[in-house]
Parts: structure tokens; sequence; C-alpha cells
């Protein structure tokens, strides 16, 4: 992408309070699929509540323990993974045809966003060729899956800071058993908190000259 004005406009959406998965999935598939070619991008940061979700070709042997913990079917790729508090989640609502990417080219940015993240704070994290998501010593810290539907990307990244760890203690995370999960907390200190990665995260995609403009919502 050359030409300014073939850049679209993005629109990053802070939500500052918990917020219900089942909700937050039922309006981006909405969005995707209302969505022309002149629609803003957007991104959404966010924490939610506890939830497992169960990716589209899910297998229910990978939660290995019942729980408190409610589970939600959803369409992105993957298997099993644990959102909650203490997790930074970012959606993207990105035309790949626009911006001239392929499936490819979205996984890599959502890592590569990671790890430069990771990277401020003297953590080195990196991606696997053959398991999707970034990690540090083999452990992983952060998770991703998306939905593509006519070129345009929803679902997005989980990247966990502080959280509880017993989520993922109650499942094979992303289908792996025995993997460990690893938190940002564990690794640096002092340790970024939700908002400090927020800026993290909007400052990134400003100097990163894929948009020609960007609004910040908070919710």
């Amino acid at each position: 992408m050359t030409e300014t004005a073939q850049k679209p406009k993005l629109i990053i959406r802070q939500y500052n309070q918990l917020t219900p998965y089942a909700d937050r999935f039922q309006e981006m598939k909405t969005l995707t699929e209302q969505r022309d070619e002149n629609t803003p991008d957007e991104l959404w940061i966010l924490q939610h509540h506890d939830v497992l979700t169960q990716g589209q070709a899910g297998k229910p042997e990978h939660i290995l323990m019942a729980s408190s913990i409610p589970v939600v079917q959803t369409d992105r790729g993957g298997q099993v993974t644990w959102h909650g508090p203490g997790q930074l989640v970012a959606y993207f609502m990105f035309d790949l045809n626009r911006l001239g990417w392929n499936v490819r080219s979205l996984v890599s940015y959502a890592e590569n966003l990671m790890i430069e993240l990771l990277k401020k704070y003297s953590i080195d994290a990196y991606a696997k060729a053959d398991a999707p998501g970034v990690y540090v010593n083999e452990r992983k810290i952060g998770s991703l899956g998306f939905k593509i539907r006519k070129g345009r990307s929803y679902h997005g990244l989980a990247l966990n800071i502080d959280c509880d760890l017993f989520g993922f203690h109650t499942i094979n995370p992303c289908g792996y058993a025995g993997l460990e999960m690893v938190r940002i907390q564990d690794l640096a200190d002092p340790y970024p908190k939700f908002e400090n990665l927020c800026v993290d995260i909007i400052e990134t995609l400003k100097n990163s000259g894929y948009f020609k403009e960007i609004q910040i919502e908070q919710r």
C-alpha cells in the first residue's frame, strides 16, 4: 500500500470495564457481515469476564474438568482457550483485501505486535511456525485465533498480563496437553498493567503506516 488515499481509517475501542464475551462476539460478527468497502477498520482492546471459548473445530475432550467457568462455542480457528480479568484481548476487524494482506500477514502482524510489546519490557518472546501464538522459554504468553469472512477478519489475540491461571488448568490450552502458560507478571518487575499496554498498542498502530487516521473511543 503506497498511496495515502488507499489507507483506511481505523477506529480503536478501549473498554475500561470487563465486558461479556458473548456480547462482543455477536457484535464483531454482525459488523463483519454488514460492512462494505468503505467501512473503517476497527480494533477493540478489552478484558472479558471468565469464559472458556471453544474454536470451530474444538474437541470437547480438551476441557479436562468441570468448573464454574462458562463455555461458549465460537467460530474462530483453533481449540479451547480461556479469557478473563488480567488478560488483554485485542480484536481485529480488518479488511485484509484493502490492506493488501493475506491470512499469514494478519497472523504475523498479531504475533509481531505482541513480541514488540513484550520487548519493550525486556521480555524476549518468539513465534513458532507450527504452533500459532507467542512464547517465552517454551511457555505460552500470547494466543491468537481468527475468522476470515469475505476477506475481512474478526477475533484476534489474547496476552496474559496478571490473570489467574486456574482457567488454563481446566483445559488443554489451544489443544496442547501439558502446555504451560506464563504471564507478563511472572517475567517483569515492575510489570505493565492493562492501561499501559493499551497505550503501547495505540502508539504502535499510529506508527505502523497502515492507516491514514486513527480514532480512539473509550468505553
